[in-house]
């Protein structure tokens, strides 16, 4: 009996890991899917989060440039710019943004929140410090 499970198996074709997944670039977000998202952010009062969604759509930037932010990239004093300069960790190269206006007041609230000084992170780590 043993032998011919051993056989089985071993003729058995394995089956790709993406077989029936899309893999690759995957659809930018229409309109009314980003505006779903931010509205469900701001009924549940995730002010973070709802900063670094609008900050990611505005900017398109990856997410290892958005959390290296500090307050000083997005703001001078106590205003957020309304628009910035930031540099891609992966290209080394400049890009240039437009904050919009919805953006501003979100970003601004989140600085405002967490208490947020000039040479701070923009966001700063969500989990709690270990050790």
């Amino acid at each position: 009996m043993d032998q011919w499970i051993s056989r089985d198996v071993a003729t058995r074709q394995q089956e790709p890991w993406n077989k029936g997944k899309l893999v690759g670039q995957k659809s930018p977000f229409k309109p009314k899917e980003i505006w779903a998202i931010r509205i469900r952010l701001q009924i549940g009062n995730r002010t973070r989060n709802l900063a670094l969604f609008d900050l990611a759509i505005d900017s398109k930037l990856r997410a290892c440039d958005l959390v290296r932010l500090r307050v000083r990239d997005v703001s001078h004093g106590d205003r957020v710019a309304a628009r910035t300069i930031v540099m891609q960790q992966k290209t080394q190269r400049p890009v240039q943004f437009e904050i919009t206006e919805q953006t501003r007041e979100a970003v601004a609230k989140w600085m405002n929140l967490a208490g947020l000084r000039s040479e701070d992170f923009l966001f700063p780590s969500a989990l709690p410090p270990t050790g």
